[in-house]
């Protein structure tokens, strides 16, 4: 199991460019052509996968080996593109296999959005509820009536207000959790206010949030993977085709072949769409392209522009640390994996190397 132990909190810029003209990820009136085709769903017992190859697709196959050598160049363990839910692509690099498990980084906090919805659902919570009927009084060195104000959508939002400029970000202990803002006044990606959901889920459901997650989402898609303490950060780790699998079941709005995972349509829209007014491009904790501002990890600025302007609009994203990406695009009805190594700029999700990803799969795709 390769494991990525070391996460910092780096502040960085990151300038991505507009587009302009006519543009080709939609139908050129802005709007992303609709994806009529049925999707496939690989069994949940069996390592079988239906594949498709770029030539069926007329895909430019010229293109095939120039995305390879740049993955091989950054690093990447492992490479998937789904279409319709089949196998295009599926690569690995370095000696790293299909059966080896890699960390998602931050691309898993997708999956505690997801499980947080799932327990709402299922009426042990609500995201309105303060986190405090759950955490109990006391959970951080706030007052009382500070603690109250805070709820559950705070941590999904990333809007607590907790003090970002502890000296450890990821430090959830009470002595680090320290009043800074009034909640739902300023977004900032800070890890300890989304690592306590998981205490949430837990004395929610009366279960613990790990166990409750592989019951309600993992177990029931076929998936491989567990969750791992590392330091304060709870990290998943899979294959990478469990990480295809749960993008596949995102892309089909939390319905497995027909099994509702998340049936609350309603929670998943919000989930994925802009979650407040402060950075449009975060949703419950995934990333929206598309839109026309955007924050990023470890800076307070908000940038103009799309998140990856190469990229189709409508695609949502699980992005970690150290360039662990999840795509999921709608409109083409396509899930993209990519695991490995840092790509250049040690950044906790969104990087440069997005976009000169997308720049190859434009390329690829069309």
């Amino acid at each position: 199991m390769k494991q990525l132990v070391a996460l910092s909190l780096l502040f960085f810029v990151f300038i991505t460019g507009c587009s302009s003209g006519d543009d080709p990820k939609d139908g050129g009136d802005g709007t992303p052509d609709p994806e009529t085709s049925e999707l496939y769903f690989p069994p949940t017992g069996s390592s079988s996968w239906e594949t498709v190859s770029a030539t069926d697709l007329s895909w430019n196959t010229d293109a095939e080996e120039s995305l390879y050598d740049f993955l091989e160049e950054k690093g990447t363990d492992g490479f998937i593109i789904l279409k319709d839910g089949k196998i295009v692509v599926e690569w690995y690099f370095g000696g790293f296999t299909a059966d080896d498990s890699h960390s998602w980084n931050s691309a898993g906090k997708t999956l505690t959005a997801m499980t947080v919805g799932i327990a709402q659902e299922e009426g042990f919570l609500s995201i309105e509820d303060s986190s405090m009927d759950y955490l109990g009084e006391g959970w951080s060195m706030l007052t009382p009536e500070q603690e109250a104000n805070i709820t559950i959508r705070h941590h999904l939002t990333m809007t607590t207000g907790l003090d970002y400029t502890v000296d450890d970000p990821f430090c959830y202990d009470k002595e680090c959790l320290l009043y800074k803002n009034e909640p739902g006044t300023f977004w900032y990606y800070h890890n300890a206010a989304y690592t306590l959901l998981d205490q949430i889920v837990t004395n929610a459901t009366g279960m613990d949030f790990k166990q409750y997650s592989y019951q309600k989402i993992r177990d029931k898609i076929g998936m491989q993977g567990t969750w791992v303490k590392v330091g304060y950060n709870n990290l998943f780790f899979s294959n990478t085709r469990s990480m295809a699998r749960y993008g596949l079941l995102c892309l089909n709005e939390g319905t497995w072949d027909g099994n509702e995972i998340l049936s609350d349509k309603s929670y998943f829209t919000a989930m994925t769409n802009t979650s407040q007014n402060l950075n449009q491009s975060y949703g419950y904790l995934w990333w929206l392209n598309g839109k026309d501002n955007f924050k990023v990890p470890g800076n307070e600025a908000t940038f103009s522009g799309e998140l990856i302007a190469e990229a189709p609009s409508d695609l949502i994203a699980g992005l970690g640390a150290f360039d662990q990406k999840l795509y999921v695009v709608p409109s083409q009805n396509l899930v993209i994996v990519r695991l490995g190594d840092d790509a250049g700029e040690s950044q906790l999700g969104p990087s440069s190397f997005d976009n000169l990803l997308w720049e190859k799969l434009s390329a690829y795709i069309n």
